[in-house]
């Protein structure tokens, strides 16, 4: 056995040679993220188009038989979900009669950020109408927002959405999120009434929640 042989990866002379489609479902089944085409055609050893197309094939095959899952295109990335049709069946697995839901508060402060970002939370509170910090701890946490520099003017922490929120909300990107023109008027509305009575809030400083965001999550 020559030298270069002994030395080369494991694995490496044999990757290519797979079948593709098969290959791309052992991958993905075990992802916790959403894959992109490139990583996978460079894992693969395959050109992008090749694997790309593959991929659109399984995820038509999927859906023609009928299957329990799909393949999916969400946050820049393809990934195994359940198909919606099932979702009873995977809530009785999961949550076992429990719920894992976000509170209005969580959902209110989730929807001003996606919509507004990157934004303050000072901006966040006076749009709600109620001081947010407890909600967007809670929101940070479980991964669905995160830190985006801080505004010029002020030095506050701004805050936008996270991949994680494109996947879970099933969204290729923030373009598709629903057309909020209609509620506008009522949401600048609110905010200049409540911008001067909100105070802008320190990060660091001790917890001052109002009652309707002490329950987070």
């Amino acid at each position: 056995m020559s030298e270069e042989t002994a030395e080369a990866p494991a694995g490496s002379q044999t990757v290519a040679g797979l079948d593709l489609k098969p290959a791309l479902e052992a991958m993905l089944m075990v992802v916790d993220e959403p894959a992109t085409e490139a990583h996978l055609a460079r894992l693969l050893e395959r050109p992008r188009r090749q694997v790309a197309d593959a991929l659109r094939e399984l995820a038509d095959e999927y859906t023609v038989q009928g299957r329990g899952f799909e393949l999916r295109f969400v946050a820049g990335g393809w990934r195994f979900y359940t198909r919606a049709a099932y979702a009873p069946a995977v809530e009785r697995l999961v949550l076992d009669g429990q719920t894992a839901r976000l509170t209005q508060a969580a959902l209110e402060t989730l929807a001003v950020v996606a919509y507004r970002q990157p934004v303050s939370r000072s901006r966040v509170s006076a749009v709600r109408g109620v001081n947010c910090d407890g909600v967007m701890r809670t929101l940070l946490q479980r991964g669905l927002v995160e830190e985006a520099g801080t505004e010029p003017e002020t030095g506050a922490i701004l805050y936008r959405t996270t991949n994680y929120f494109l996947e879970r909300m099933g969204l290729r990107g923030l373009d598709e999120l629903p057309e909020l023109a209609p509620f506008l008027p009522e949401a600048e509305a609110i905010e200049a009434e409540t911008q001067e009575g909100v105070p802008s809030f320190d990060p660091d400083a001790p917890d001052s929640e109002d009652a309707d965001d002490k329950t987070e999550l």
